[in-house]
């Protein structure tokens, strides 16, 4: 490196991730070792949760003219940055959008793991970025590219994500520093400095034994292990369905045996019996259709009824889980409020089917529960009323299966099923697009009753599709536009354009 040039480095992190102390550290360590420093910092957009845009700049004292300073940059410049650092993998994908990454000059630091943007989380449909192309943007951008899970290293050392980062820049030896001098400035800071020296070696021997990045998807996932409870299910799934679709499969097995039980796991291998021997000739076709429907159907099948939400929330896990998310301790009480707000609609569906539409249809009823629904209520699951309250409707399990939502949402799957089945050998990518129709129905509450209604307006077009040439892509581009927003504007404009 030409040494009368300044080092530039860009640090792109998110709040609470401790990039303005690597920062810090880095000042301090050019500092200490003959270099002028300057860092500033740039705030970034709310909803990435504080992501801020750090830069420095170092100079070497013996470069500098006698009585002369160097004038450094207060921010970044696209295709004149050496080292960018991102501590997760949507800031290394700003970083490349900017253009702050250059194959002739950038060695380019990131974290594999993720923390979904606010535009990610909020989309009806799957609204993730896809992680392997955001990989593959790195390697191909950058001079050298060291990436893998830092987060994930620092929570097994009990530190922040920064150290691990800051351990990952010392191997790459694109710094004049010794590893020493590295570790002596987390010395001199005298915060955490035990922890955030395990956690600075494990980033250090991670970015030298793994230079290449690591792809995030395997072609094809191995069956996983369902235990002893679902093994027969597990053994059916591998003699008749391919071995292509056996993980979707036993995830499916799994998460119907969670939602009821092991007979209504086995109902769900039921009906995915017909297709199988429907499937089309073209075995990626056959493949994708298999997979797509058994995924959806799973997820169907455990629709959120009012049971199913209160057993989520009563679970020993949920608890472990929260407890762990604000590391609470021994000495600290935690205390976890819910927000519920069922309409009279998710009443008469937990109720047997018969007593739930007359609920519905019968008006005197309705007005005397009706007000009751008005209002949402919250509920302390970390409190005895509050957890023996939903407990006792989670309790109601084993009669969902007389009840009026059981009946409605297992004779709409029926018929989307009906459709796949009898379009699979003919017309297999039509199929393929009724089978992720389904993304459309979600949630819970108003959110799933729009997105039934959008299914439906969709599906009331596939007479019309079956004879079109491009009736797949139709198919895609409406449930698409259904997707678009939950106002329905986008589906209208498409289904009036659709002839």
């Amino acid at each position: 490196m030409n040494q009368q040039h300044s080092i530039t480095i860009a640090i792109l992190a998110m709040g609470g991730e401790g990039g303005g102390v690597l920062a810090d550290w880095l000042v301090d360590l050019a500092e200490q070792n003959g270099y002028f420093a300057q860092t500033t910092s740039v705030p970034g957009v709310a909803q990435r949760t504080g992501a801020t845009v750090y830069y420095l700049e170092m100079f070497p004292e013996a470069g500098a003219p006698e009585g002369r300073l160097p004038t450094m940059a207060l921010s970044p410049v696209p295709g004149e940055v050496d080292i960018v650092i991102a501590s997760e993998l949507m800031e290394a994908g700003r970083a490349l959008q900017r253009g702050l990454v250059t194959a002739n000059r950038t060695t380019f630091i990131a974290s594999t793991h993720r923390v979904y943007s606010m535009t990610e989380r909020t989309a009806m449909g799957d609204g993730r970025v896809n992680s392997d192309k955001l990989l593959a943007g790195g390697q191909a951008a950058a001079q050298r590219f060291v990436s893998a899970d830092f987060a994930q290293l620092a929570e097994n050392t009990g530190s922040l994500i920064s150290p691990t980062l800051y351990g990952a820049l010392a191997a790459t030896g694109r710094l004049p520093f010794t590893r020493a001098q590295f570790e002596d400035t987390i010395t001199r800071g005298g915060v955490g400095v035990k922890s955030s020296l395990k956690a600075f070696a494990a980033g250090f021997d991670t970015a030298q034994q793994a230079p290449a990045p690591a792809q995030v998807s395997a072609p094809v996932a191995p069956m996983p292990p369902v235990g002893s409870r679902l093994a027969a299910l597990a053994q059916r799934i591998q003699q008749d369905f391919p071995p292509a679709n056996h993980a979707t499969l036993a995830a499916g097995i799994t998460r119907a045996a969670d939602y009821q039980d092991v007979a209504y796991a086995t109902s769900y291998l039921d009906r995915l019996q017909p297709l199988l021997a429907s499937l089309p000739a073209d075995p990626q076709l056959a493949a994708d259709l298999m997979d797509d429907t058994a995924r959806h159907l799973a997820l169907w099948m455990s629709y959120e009824d009012t049971v199913r939400v209160a057993d989520l929330k009563t679970r020993r896990s949920r608890f472990n889980r929260v407890g762990g998310e604000v590391k609470l301790s021994q000495t600290q009480h935690l205390g976890i409020n819910e927000f519920l707000h069922p309409r009279l609609e998710e009443i008469a569906d937990t109720l047997p089917a018969g007593l739930g539409r007359w609920l519905l249809a019968t008006p005197w009823a309705r007005a005397c529960v009706e007000p009751f629904t008005r209002k949402g209520r919250v509920v302390q699951t970390s409190s005895i009323r509050g957890y023996v309250l939903l407990y006792a409707i989670a309790a109601m399990r084993p009669l969902r299966p007389r009840s009026l939502r059981f009946q409605v949402e297992h004779q709409r799957i029926a018929d989307w099923l009906a459709n796949i089945t009898r379009l699979a050998p003919a017309q297999p990518a039509l199929a393929l697009e009724v089978a992720r129709s389904q993304r459309l129905v979600k949630g819970y509450g108003d959110t799933h009753a729009r997105g039934w209604r959008s299914y439906q307006r969709v599906m009331a077009k596939l007479p019309q599709l079956q004879t079109m040439p491009q009736g797949a892509k139709q198919l895609q581009a409406l449930s698409q536009a259904a997707l678009a927003d939950d106002s329905g504007k986008a589906l209208e404009q498409m289904l009036a354009a659709t002839v």
